[in-house]
């Protein structure tokens, strides 16, 4: 879990927020399309929501 949190904060992603949307959206999410879920993807796709507060 750590590595997940540090990951998401090197890419300047709000961990919580990340979480909670991919674990919403990972089981209807094709398995081929997995890396769209990885933080510095998913970060691309909505970037006004997942800026950590600084």
């Amino acid at each position: 879990m750590l590595t997940v949190i540090t990951t998401c904060r090197l890419n300047d992603v709000d961990p919580k927020a990340w979480l909670a949307n991919v674990l919403a959206r990972i089981a209807d999410h094709p398995v081929t399309r997995l890396n769209e879920l990885l933080p510095w993807q998913w970060k691309r796709a909505s970037p006004a929501t997942v800026m950590l507060a600084a």
